[in-house]
């Protein structure tokens, strides 16, 4: 197959959660500018019609609801808003997350007492999940109905590297959301094969956003990254672009279940 024929999303509908910045907002780039019909969903009203002005500008179809992926009605609303919209729904981002805070150690390689697991908080704990976890189950049991009615369908998760590694400089709450959205991904895409609808995941290392505060915008806080990845530098939200064209498009189309690992070598260890 051509190219162009291998990763055409010409006229596909997606919705993306936490689409109105970062990974989400690049995600929803890609797709637009590659002919995709896009609907952002997000719970920043202003952040959320500066995305949609945003894309508009570079020509896009583009359409923002304003939603928390924590409340189950204001998520349903904005899915059946799409629905309504485009008689289908062919992609599914399931991107929205937070930070859980900063792991045990400080980048300078000292223990962070409130790290450590004795003094984390329940409530941030229960935040987190909410946010990170609950949410993809939210999300799947709102728009599988519709998959499955139309015979087709892609979600595709915004994981982690987290999700199957330890952390010492991030949150082990952040992990541990990860890790059960890593084991969600491979046993709801055992579910739904099926019935078409393949359910993948990519996995980023440290990216540079708003997320913990936007911290990783300061030179600073990524030096640790960067000095754990044998590239020497960790992702910017461009950087995952590429998967998630992968992710939505026939070049996928046997791959289910799975997670595409984007850290600049970070799991591999410290090479120098």
């Amino acid at each position: 197959m051509k190219t162009h024929e291998l990763f055409d999303i010409q006229d596909q509908v997606v919705a993306i959660t936490g689409a109105a910045s970062g990974i989400g907002l690049a995600y929803a780039e890609v797709m637009a500018v590659n002919g995709a019909k896009v609907n952002l969903i997000d719970v920043d009203e202003k952040a959320l019609l500066e995305a949609v002005l945003w894309l508009q500008e570079k020509g896009a179809n583009v359409h923002g609801e304003l939603a928390d992926v924590t409340e189950s009605s204001t998520l349903q609303k904005a899915f059946n808003s799409i629905m309504e919209r485009h008689g289908k729904l062919d992609i599914v981002f399931a991107n929205a997350g937070i930070s859980g805070g900063p792991g045990f150690l400080k980048g300078n390689g000292e223990r962070n007492p409130a790290g450590e697991v004795e003094n984390l908080s329940l409530d941030v704990w229960e935040k987190v999940f909410a946010t990170n976890v609950t949410s993809i189950l939210r999300t799947l049991q709102i728009v599988a109905p519709h998959m499955k009615r139309q015979g087709h369908g892609r979600v595709i998760v915004t994981s982690s590297i987290s999700a199957s590694m330890p952390e010492s400089l991030v949150s082990s709450i952040y992990a541990i959301s990860k890790g059960t959205v890593g084991h969600m991904v491979r046993q709801y895409a055992f579910e739904l094969a099926k019935y078409n609808i393949l359910v993948n995941a990519i996995a980023p290392g440290p990216v540079v956003t708003n997320i913990g505060g936007g911290r990783l915008k300061f030179e600073e806080s990524r030096k640790p990254f960067e000095e754990s990845a044998p590239l020497g530098k960790i992702a910017r939200t461009s950087d995952l672009q590429g998967a998630a064209l992968f992710l939505a498009s026939a070049a996928s189309s046997m791959v289910t279940g799975t997670q595409i690992v984007i850290d600049g070598g970070r799991t591999l260890g410290k090479a120098n």
